[in-house]
């Protein structure tokens, strides 16, 4: 057994007129994604010729980020814990106590980007494909976060490299917030900047990475601890049937259907 490392989730604490604040690492790794994101986006779309205004680049990932967040959120209180929050709206928007969801994240992502991108009458593979290795390393980023605040851990385990995690009831279980780091960050990262550089369709890089993650995830969400679900008694289904496992084959099924309806629609490649 390996032992956790002595992690203050707050890198700061302070009061402001009388509120107590804090400055989290969680927080900070979403921040350091969005900038990644940011200084590295652009070269990608240098890699495919493809030229933004700085109106709309900077209005692409606003629209990235806004989606990340309220999706996110939404995400969260509605697959996981719809009825806490019916009973106590308020705690919707109470962010700084946790609860973020990726699947909502990323169809808050999806919708927000195919907004901009239609209004703005630019194409939405053509700017998602380059976009998707940095969204995995954000998603890396928040994985570590993850594992800095102790949460989202594993199943009880007697591996070498377990972990007892704080606020946990003491029992050696996976560090699945690593397992996640390298699988859905790094690994995920290079090969979809792989895709993107040597597929010839446009799309193949988006859906690519949405039927990677759902693979990795769904991998992941074996030795994972479930999440707790007010909204449904007897979670997991079946004894071992998980919300995670749920969506993340949801993306699977969707990245199949995806990819073949680009080949079948792209009769000859978008680039040569």
């Amino acid at each position: 057994m390996i032992a956790f490392p002595d992690f203050n989730p707050d890198i700061v604490r302070f009061s402001l007129w009388g509120y107590p604040l804090q400055i989290r690492w969680y927080g900070l790794m979403y921040v350091l994604g969005f900038i990644v994101g940011y200084i590295f986006y652009r070269r990608n779309l240098r890699y495919r010729n493809i030229t933004l205004t700085k109106d709309q680049y900077e209005g692409l990932v606003f629209s990235v980020m806004l989606g990340v967040i309220l999706g996110g959120r939404l995400g969260y209180v509605l697959f996981y814990n719809l009825p806490s929050y019916l009973r106590n709206p308020l705690e919707i928007f109470a962010v700084w106590q946790g609860g973020m969801s990726f699947h909502g994240g990323a169809l808050g992502v999806i919708i927000a980007g195919w907004i901009f991108l239609r209004k703005n009458k630019l194409n939405f593979y053509q700017l998602a494909d380059p976009a998707m290795p940095l969204v995995a390393i954000g998603l890396g980023f928040g994985r570590l976060g993850n594992f800095i605040n102790g949460e989202l851990y594993g199943r009880i385990t007697t591996v070498p490299w377990a972990m007892v995690f704080p606020n946990s009831d003491g029992q050696p279980r996976h560090p699945t917030q690593l397992y996640e780091l390298l699988l859905e960050g790094i690994l995920l990262a290079i090969l979809t900047q792989i895709i993107f550089r040597k597929a010839k369709r446009e799309g193949i890089g988006f859906w690519s990475f949405i039927g990677l993650y759902g693979f990795f995830r769904l991998t992941v969400e074996f030795v994972r601890e479930p999440d707790r679900l007010e909204s449904f008694p007897h979670y997991p289904f079946f004894g071992w049937l998980t919300m995670g496992m749920i969506l993340s084959s949801i993306m699977i099924f969707a990245a199949d259907i995806g990819i073949c309806y680009i080949y079948r629609k792209q009769a000859k490649p978008a680039r040569e």
